[in-house]
């Protein structure tokens, strides 16, 4: 019988709601069948660790005194965008510091960057603020160097555009005979190394393919805090091609989510660095899944050899687009440590831990079983299939030289 949102959570008020992890619904769903299944347990965790480039934090300074206008700002010499309101800040995740040589020398270093400033306030360390204004009546202040806390800032929230990606490529470097510097991961030559990001069987997207339980209002686990979906995430794309099982072929939905940053855990909340390509920010995020029928058991059941990810070339078909996968292998070859591709035996590395999802889901699970964690039911669910919704590329348009009232 399909249960509702009020009734599983009700339960879990109760202390009485039966939860477990994506690993452990795989195997009660082989014994039990999904039917059986579906009427004993009433929610499912998942998980996931990994570099989430398109993430930032939102921070409110509040006012000096005298007040100013911030026109630009940077914390720990990160530029942070400050076309808000006076005293509004956003700092991105993959933002360098404004002196880091980049890859001027290459490949740069990138040790420092807007994950790490989120990571630092996250742990509570100080961190420096400079600021310059233009001054104006009501703002007559132009300059500002100070250090600022989290705890001093009236608010400080995570808000990142894309999230979660549902599957992911795997990168290799076929052409380039050195090794290339990319977002997947340093890349050897000649097909040295494969490097893929996702954790297959417990990614929260891969457990729910069709978004039936995700949307606008979903609670969510996030950098250790209880946080929420508000939007499709930037590029959701959940038209591609799947598998019979539901399972995307490729990169497909993503998330926008948001969630308290003074409430987060540095744990979950960790700048990174990749060499020769800039930084980034490892997000921990986890998606309780509600049992409502038999076919969301079902979903949330797929393992790992069930989930197909594409081989992708980094050094001509992704920076230039040119053709297609070089094939599909599944997350159970790929979390073995190697596969093949041409007949070769190459070497595998994942970008996102699996063991640190494996602790994403578990600590979502005690938190609903401790009544601490209620289901949000989404007020509107994100795009899927039957939208229509594709991510679109770029179209270039020539831009034509204006021309002077002189000629």
């Amino acid at each position: 019988m399909p249960k509702t949102y009020e009734e599983i959570n009700a339960k879990i008020k109760a202390g009485e709601a039966v939860v477990v992890t994506a690993e452990e619904i795989i195997d009660i769903v082989e014994e039990e069948g999904a039917a059986k299944a579906a009427e004993r347990v009433d929610v499912v965790t998942t998980g996931t660790f990994a570099p989430m480039c398109s993430s930032g934090a939102f921070l409110n300074t509040g006012h000096a005194h005298p007040r100013l206008k911030i026109q630009k700002a940077w914390l720990n010499d990160v530029n942070a965008y400050a076309g808000l309101a006076a005293v509004d800040l956003y700092i991105g995740a993959t933002e360098a510091t404004e002196d880091d040589p980049l890859n001027r020398d290459h490949p740069g270093d990138f040790s420092y960057g807007g994950g790490h400033v989120i990571e630092d306030l996250v742990a509570g360390k100080d961190v420096r603020l400079k600021a310059i204004a233009y001054g104006t009546d009501c703002y007559p202040r132009k300059k500002l160097d100070t250090w600022i806390n989290i705890e001093d800032l009236n608010e400080a929230f995570l808000c990142n555009p894309r999230n979660a990606y549902q599957n992911y490529n795997v990168a290799v470097n076929v052409h380039a005979d050195r090794p290339i510097y990319t977002y997947m991961g340093t890349l050897k030559p000649e097909i040295g190394n494969a490097n893929y990001c996702s954790a297959g069987q417990l990614s929260p997207l891969l457990n729910d393919p069709y978004y039936r339980t995700i949307g606008i209002g979903t609670r969510i686990f996030l950098g250790g805090a209880q946080g929420y979906v508000f939007w499709q995430g930037t590029q959701h794309n959940p038209t591609v091609e799947r598998l019979e099982n539901g399972v995307t072929k490729a990169g497909a939905g993503t998330l926008s989510v948001v969630g308290d940053l003074k409430a987060m855990d540095q744990r979950w909340i960790r700048g990174v660095s990749f060499h020769g390509y800039g930084v980034s920010l490892n997000v921990g995020l986890g998606i309780p899944i509600p049992v409502l029928d038999e076919d969301i058991v079902r979903f949330t059941a797929v393992r790992d050899e069930d989930i197909v990810a594409p081989i992708v070339d980094y050094s001509r078909g992704y920076p230039y687009s040119e053709g297609g996968p070089l094939g599909h292998v599944s997350y159970a070859e790929l979390k073995s440590g190697e596969i093949e591709i041409d007949g070769r035996t190459v070497e595998t590395g994942a970008l996102s831990s699996y063991p640190e999802a494996q602790k994403i889901a578990q600590l979502l699970k005690e938190q609903i079983e401790a009544g601490e964690f209620l289901l949000g039911r989404p007020v509107e669910l994100i795009p899927s299939v039957e939208s229509g919704l594709t991510f679109k590329g770029l179209k270039e348009r020539p831009v034509e030289e204006e021309v002077t009232a002189d000629g």
